[in-house]
């Protein structure tokens, strides 16, 4: 089978695309053979060696899957041979076919392609527990998203419209002001986090948003630290900037009475495989139900992971990029 393979970390043009054995599936597992995969921001700190978890060389990059499963494991009940799957890895995506926990693997209803269903995971996913899980969001509520055009980002603003809070989108440059709007922003922030406190306070009459979702890190997390209302809470997710990791100052949590939070979502996935089925079923049901949508910025075969990378790399897109593994229908 054919598989991208980074036998050395560094940046994108690096990856070679290989003949690899097929996987055999152990006892709890199932293979995948993989029609779809995304491409994430973390798959390009794991390729570059600089990410929080690192596999061993050499290995297969790759975070979120969808495909059909050919193959399971003497202890497997469901999935069964021939259904529909979108898996979660901590890496192993980007090839042919995959050997992934059977406990991970999540049913794709009827109505939902490859590409979309690989694509609704790890953005949907870390938006939703951000938004639900970890900061509780309640209908009404403000919620301020950076890095707003991102995968998760513009996940967030379609979910807490869907959820009914009202999410303000704040991004450096005014090119895909629209499509927030169309996602569901009420509002769109745009130019240098020096902005931030006093533009969230303006369309907040003062007080300040009841939640942040950050995404970026840097100079952007302390600004968005003052954006937050008295009692609001504010969830860090990554840190896109590829700056600094931010440091807090406590007594500004203390006069304001704020809350910040971590996400690691992958933890759900190892933790809690249940939670991570239940999240991604009702993620696919607003979907189908037309409250959430994919954008779709670019699709590559596997043979281009490189540039797909690479692509990703250069940021400044509004969508998700496809590693595709099989002809579309």
């Amino acid at each position: 089978m054919r598989a991208v393979v980074v036998e050395r970390f560094g940046p994108p043009s690096g990856l070679t695309v290989t003949e690899l054995d097929e996987p055999a599936p152990g006892p709890h597992q199932v293979v995948v053979d993989v029609a779809a995969a995304g491409v994430n921001f973390p798959d390009l700190l794991v390729v570059g060696g600089t990410y929080q978890n690192l596999p061993s060389l050499p290995f297969v990059p790759g975070k979120e899957l969808a495909g059909t499963v050919v193959a399971a494991g003497d202890a497997v009940t469901t999935p069964v041979l021939g259904d529909r799957v979108a898996v979660q890895v901590e890496h192993g995506a980007f090839a042919q076919r995959v050997a992934v926990e059977a406990a991970n693997a999540m049913h794709i209803p009827n109505g939902v392609d490859f590409a979309t269903a690989a694509g609704f995971g790890m953005g949907f996913l870390t938006a939703q527990l951000a938004l639900v899980r970890r900061a509780g969001l309640r209908p009404g509520e403000t919620v301020l998203v950076t890095g707003a055009n991102g995968d998760v980002g513009s996940a967030a603003i379609q979910l807490v419209s869907a959820l009914g809070g009202r999410a303000i989108a704040a991004v450096r440059s005014a090119a895909h002001t629209e499509t927030l709007r169309e996602l569901g922003a009420e509002h769109v922030i745009v130019g240098d986090p020096g902005t931030l406190r006093d533009k969230t306070r303006e369309l907040t009459e003062g007080r300040g948003a009841d939640i942040v979702i950050e995404n970026i890190g840097g100079e952007t997390f302390t600004q968005a630290l003052r954006c937050v209302a008295w009692e609001g809470r504010l969830v860090v997710v990554g840190f896109a900037s590829g700056g600094d990791i931010p440091m807090i100052k406590s007594g500004h949590l203390l006069v304001k009475n704020i809350s910040v939070l971590g996400l690691q979502a992958s933890d759900y996935r190892d933790r809690e495989p249940a939670t991570m089925r239940e999240v991604q079923q009702k993620l696919f049901e607003l979907h189908l139900a037309g409250e959430l949508r994919l954008p779709i910025a670019a699709r590559f075969p596997l043979e281009d992971a490189p540039d797909a990378l690479e692509l990703a790399r250069r940021g400044g897109l509004l969508g998700k990029v496809i590693l595709e593994l099989r002809a579309r229908p």
